[in-house]
This record gives structure tokens, C-alpha cells and sequence, in this order.
């Protein structure tokens, strides 16, 4: 299929599939509607989705099971905008792009923890360790918006976990598939008048494939997951509750083309994270207030030929205070500050960032929803910066179904980090990366969007998006001198188009298409960035059945790829693809499940980087008992 036919279908589908929507569609109760309508990650309080002016799309906890991937990036790329990369199967270096920008730039939370590496050669979250068991709801933020987050969160992925009833409830759940798989997972929670807690664990592991192109071995690269979260609140008073979430995870996996005289594929690595947050919230009727501690410590270690060859080890503190007021039943405002300590102990590095930002949230008319709001940051090396975000919503009622139109602006900035300054100032760096210091990144982005959502809960968005970083600082992938700073402006803008449409009782069609230029200083297509980025599902339920289909399509995009002739590396086209994945879910009685899925049902033969290959075709069955 061309991707100009795409286009059109989908576009297709945002114009005239009302016709087919139905307005007998079965919903939950009133309480859990409510839920669903009330987001966080806009501006870190609850605020009713239909009036925030950002991009938010929601993963709900059927979407999760439903899909049924192991790892949660799988789970975000059927999302608009997102690109995923990865270097070869379950474990490997996994790379999430929201509207072409770096993972780097993405700020990913659990429950409130923040889950980035401070000893990355980029902080950022390590996707490739985040399963989705146990996950109860996604949230996803695109663009430059990430105001009350930091001036460094592009975009922002807040995850929450499982959440009991009041009585004590839980699910266990086993599966089994293609190349050795197996994943197990568990929780259990419950509250009572003053407390709630929840308490989850899983375990993936896979032989998994020969995941590099030059690797005449043909060995398997496995990789094996343990992560345990909890989480526990104490409702001391009306007014007070405190919280504990703690959590942990433990990865090992097998690579191949590490570093050695010989060239080995026999390759290790083992990662380890764990987290801390303590928080207090205190709320009267007109405001609301939360203070929390947060600790993470990483521990990474790669061996060769079993001896190791790379160890890292560093942590990260934070303190936070957010606060919300309401003004009057039209206005609030929202503003905090955090202090972060980064430490690399392994080589001896740390650094304190302060930040502080205050947001004006107010419905000035009726159905008119308008933010403004200002950050400002110091860094121990970079020094003091300020960002802002505007946006503002107006919706018009046509009917029973609303019309919104909606706009976003967004600045901000990212200081180059202690493992980048730590690598320019290392024996392996040279010329040019060594001939100049190296500067914070600024971006600045836009977006403007109208919605149409039916009374039926069929829902179409256009987005036109613009987002820009001057002084981009990236690795040299042509000579690999180190990190250099691109005296200029990349720029990532395009077009999202978004449908989830209700065509019957039963029948429910879910929808993106995004069309994003890149261009990079010398005026060329960014790499690892398709033009092109298509997905279309179906889900279909029948009685105690629910099945789920969905196509991914990608097309126009470029890798780089090391040429040994001339000593650098250079741009090579990739092939364009389309991958179809199947699942099924049977409500056996009132406790048990059944589920399957197939990914790459057509055992397509594709690659998303040049030197690495992707999964075939991969069957996957399992059992989920819920008590």
C-alpha cells in the first residue's frame, strides 16, 4: 500500500466515519468516565482533558492487555508521533522518539518516580528495561510543553501503576512464546479508610535472536527482566497523606560487536536501577499541596569474553514541592520548585540544578481555557535560563458532540551532561569534538490543533506541530571524535492526523498518521526519523471475545552506517515497511483469561537500523487469573 493511499484513507476516516458511528455505544458508569477525562500530565495536576490546549494521548489498561507486548515502548509506537528504534531484540538499546526528537528529551515517570540513568552519555529513560505488566494507565505529553517538569522534558511519558479496590484484589498471569519467551507477572492490591496499598512483579526472559546483520555466528542474544514496584499511602487526616513508592529492576542481556581485539559477539551487560519516593500531600477545599524526596541508583556493568570492560555506578536525589490554588472558581495557579543532585560516583562527577516555575490556569469566558506560565533554572555548570508555555482552548458545542480549537507554545533548554563533558575531556575524544567547549541545547516549539469529539466517544484530531533546537548537541557518527555541537538550528514539523472512531456496538477503528520533515543543520533529513509513520487498528469484541489487529507502517527514512574506506560513517536509505500484529483475549469465566498474539503476522523481513535485525514472526500464549 502507498503511503499517499494511507494518507488518504485516514483522512477518509476523520471526514466520514461519523456516518458509521453508533449512538447506542455501550459505556462504563459515570464514575469511571470521570476518571478517564481527568489527566496529570499536562501540567502535574488533575485537569479535565477536554480543556487542555497540549497534545495528550491516554493508554488505558484494556489498550495494555489488549496489545499484549512485553516491553512498554512497543506499546508507545502505535501512538501518534512516536518513533521506536532498537538494537536488536528484548534488552538492546531502545531509543523512543516523540515527534522526531531524541529519547533523551522524553521524561519518563512511574507513579512519580523519575526512571532516567544520570550515567547515560544522554540522561534519559533506559526504555529497553520498562516491561508493561502491571501497568494501570499511560499518559503521554508531545512536544516541547513539559513546563512544571523542566526545561529539559521535550515531552513526557507518566506512567501509573495498578490500583486495587477496596477489597483486596489481584492478577497473575503466565505467558509463553516464540524464541524461548516466557513472562510472568503479579500484583495485589486493596485500601481501607486510611490506607492503600499496591505491590507488583514480573519476570521476562528470552533466548531471543542474532540481533546484528554482521554476526556470522548466528548466536542468540537472551535478555532476562526482573523488576518489582510498590507503592503505599497513609491517609493520616482529612487533610494529609503521605506516600512510599519503591521499585526496582534488574536486566541482563547478551550483545553482540562489543569492544575487543578480536571483534567478539560474546557480550554482557547488566543493568540495575532502583528508586525512592517519599511524598506528603496536604489539601484543603481551595488548594492542594505535595512535597517528596526521590533517590535513584543505577548500576550498569558490560563484560567481554566474560571479563568486564565498562562499569558505571551514580545516583540521583531530588526534592520537589508543587502547589495548585484556586483563585476563584474560574482561576488557579500552579507553581513549585525542585532541587537535583546528579552524581556519577564511578568516575567522580556530580552537579546541582535548581529550577522554579509558576503557571496561570484560567477559563476567562465561557468555554475559552487559556494557560501562561514561566520557568526558571540554574545549573551548577550551565547557569540560570528562563522558559515559558502559553496555550490556550475554546470549544464550541455543536449538538451533543464539541468542536475545539487549541494552540501551544513552549520553551526550553538542555545542559550538555556530566557523561558528555566527561567523554570530550577523555583520551578517546579528539578533533573536532575537542576544539570547543560545549553549550546548553535551547528548543522552542508550537503546535495548533482542532478536535472533534462525538457523544458517542468517537474522537479526530488535527495537529500541526513546529519544534526547533538550536545548538543540538549530538555524537559525531562521521568520525566519532566525540560530542559536537551543531552550529545551528534542526527543526522537526509536521502533520498528526488522529482517529478513534466507535463504527458499531462492537467494532471500534483506532488511527494516526504523522508526516514529519527533518532537517539538520547542513539541510538534510535527520536520521532514524521516518517521513512517514502510519498505524491502524481494529479492535472488534463479541460477548466474552475481544480481538485486536493493527497495521505500523513506515517509510522515507535514513541510517548511518560506519564505511571502512573512507574511514566514516555515511548516510544510507532504508527499506520501507508495514508490520501487521494480532491479539485475542477470552473471558473464560468471571477469574480467568486467555490471550494470544502474533507479532509480525506476515513474518515481514525488515530493519529499523541498518546493522540490526528485528523480530519474525512470533507467537505468544497465555493465562491471566484475576482474584
Amino acid at each position: 500500500m502507498k503511503i499517499t493511499s494511507l494518507a488518504l484513507s485516514v483522512s477518509a476516516a476523520l471526514v466520514a466515519s461519523s456516518a458509521f458511528a453508533q449512538d447506542n455505544l455501550q459505556t462504563q458508569n459515570n464514575e469511571e468516565q470521570e476518571i478517564e477525562k481527568l489527566v496529570v500530565v499536562s501540567s502535574r495536576i488533575a485537569m479535565p482533558l477536554r480543556e487542555i490546549a497540549t497534545s495528550v494521548s491516554v493508554i488505558t489498561k484494556d489498550d495494555i492487555e489488549l496489545r499484549g507486548y512485553s516491553n512498554l515502548a512497543d506499546v508507545l509506537k502505535v501512538q501518534p508521533a512516536i518513533g521506536v528504534t532498537n538494537t536488536g531484540g528484548a534488552g538492546s538499546t531502545t531509543s523512543l522518539r516523540i515527534r522526531g526528537e531524541e529519547g533523551y528529551r522524553t521524561l519518563v515517570r512511574i507513579d512519580g518516580v523519575d526512571i532516567s540513568d544520570p550515567t547515560g552519555t544522554q540522561v534519559g529513560p533506559k526504555l529497553a528495561h520498562l516491561q508493561s505488566s502491571n501497568i494501570e494507565r499511560v499518559e503521554i505529553l508531545r512536544g516541547s510543553q513539559g513546563l512544571a517538569y523542566g526545561a529539559d522534558a521535550g515531552g513526557v511519558i507518566n506512567i501509573l501503576s495498578g490500583a486495587g479496590s477496596e477489597d483486596l484484589s489481584g492478577n497473575v498471569s503466565a505467558e509463553a512464546g516464540r524464541y524461548g519467551t516466557s513472562n510472568l507477572a503479579a500484583d495485589v492490591g486493596g485500601s481501607t479508610d486510611t490506607l492503600d496499598y499496591y505491590i507488583s512483579a514480573s519476570n521476562y526472559q528470552t533466548d531471543g535472536f542474532n540481533s546484528r546483520t554482521d554476526d556470522t555466528t548466528l548466536d542468540e542474544d537472551g535478555y532476562d527482566n526482573t523488576t518489582l514496584h510498590s507503592r503505599l499511602g497513609w491517609q493520616v487526616n482529612e487533610a494529609l497523606k503521605l506516600g512510599l513508592v519503591l521499585r526496582n529492576t534488574d536486566g541482563d542481556g547478551e550483545y553482540d560487536n562489543c569492544f575487543s581485539a578480536l571483534g567478539t559477539n560474546d557480550c554482557e551487560t547488566e543493568f540495575s536501577q532502583s528508586n525512592l519516593r517519599l511524598t506528603a500531600n496536604y489539601d484543603t477545599t481551595l488548594s492542594s499541596h505535595e512535597f517528596a524526596y526521590g533517590k535513584t541508583l543505577v548500576e550498569r556493568e558490560n563484560f567481554t569474553d566474560g571479563l568486564s570492560s565498562f562499569f558505571t555506578k551514580g545516583n540521583v536525589e531530588r526534592l520537589e514541592y508543587i502547589g495548585n490554588n484556586d483563585v476563584s472558581d474560574a482561576h488557579g495557579l500552579v507553581y513549585g520548585l525542585d532541587w537535583e543532585k546528579e552524581v556519577i560516583s564511578s568516575s567522580d562527577l556530580s552537579r546541582i540544578s535548581k529550577g522554579y516555575y509558576l503557571e496561570y490556569q484560567g477559563q476567562w469566558i465561557e468555554n475559552l481555557y487559556v494557560t501562561a506560565g514561566v520557568r526558571h533554572d540554574d545549573n551548577e555548570d550551565f547557569g540560570e535560563h528562563t522558559s515559558v508555555r502559553l496555550s490556550g482552548a475554546y470549544i464550541w458545542t455543536i449538538g451533543d458532540d464539541e468542536l475545539k480549537l487549541r494552540s501551544a507554545y513552549g520553551t526550553g533548554f538542555r545542559a550538555p551532561s556530566l557523561s558528555e563533558i566527561d567523554y570530550n575531556n577523555g583520551p578517546w575524544a579528539y578533533s573536532p569534538a575537542t576544539d570547543s567547549d560545549l553549550k546548553e541545547e535551547t528548543t522552542e516549539g508550537y503546535e495548533v490543533a482542532v478536535e472533534y469529539t462525538q457523544h458517542n466517544g468517537s474522537h479526530y484530531e488535527v495537529v500541526y506541530f513546529d519544534q526547533t533546537i538550536t545548538d543540538s548537541l549530538e555524537f559525531d557518527l562521521a568520525g566519532f571524535s566525540g560530542y559536537i555541537q551543531e552550529n545551528g538550528e534542526v527543526y522537526s514539523k509536521g502533520i498528526e492526523l488522529i482517529a478513534d472512531v466507535a463504527l458499531t456496538d462492537s467494532l471500534r477503528l483506532n488511527s494516526n498518521y504523522t508526516y514529519n520533515d527533518t532537517e539538520d543543520t547542513t539541510g538534510e533529513q535527520r536520521i532514524r526519523r521516518p517521513k512517514h509513520l502510519a498505524n491502524i487498528g481494529v479492535n472488534y469484541q463479541v460477548e466474552k471475545l475481544t480481538v485486536s489487529a493493527n497495521v505500523r507502517f513506515v517509510k522515507d527514512f535514513t541510517d548511518s552506517v560506519y564505511d571502512s574506506s573512507i574511514f566514516q560513517s555515511v548516510r544510507v536509505p532504508m527499506d520501507d515497511y508495514q508490520i501487521v500484529d494480532l491479539s485475542a483475549r477470552f473471558q473464560a469465566n468471571t477469574n480467568l483469561i486467555i490471550f494470544a498474539r502474533v507479532e509480525n503476522l506476515l513474518d515481514e523481513d525488515y530493519q529499523d537500523l541498518a546493522t540490526y535485525y528485528n523480530k519474525g514472526q512470533a507467537l505468544n500464549v497465555g493465562v491471566q487469573y484475576q482474584f
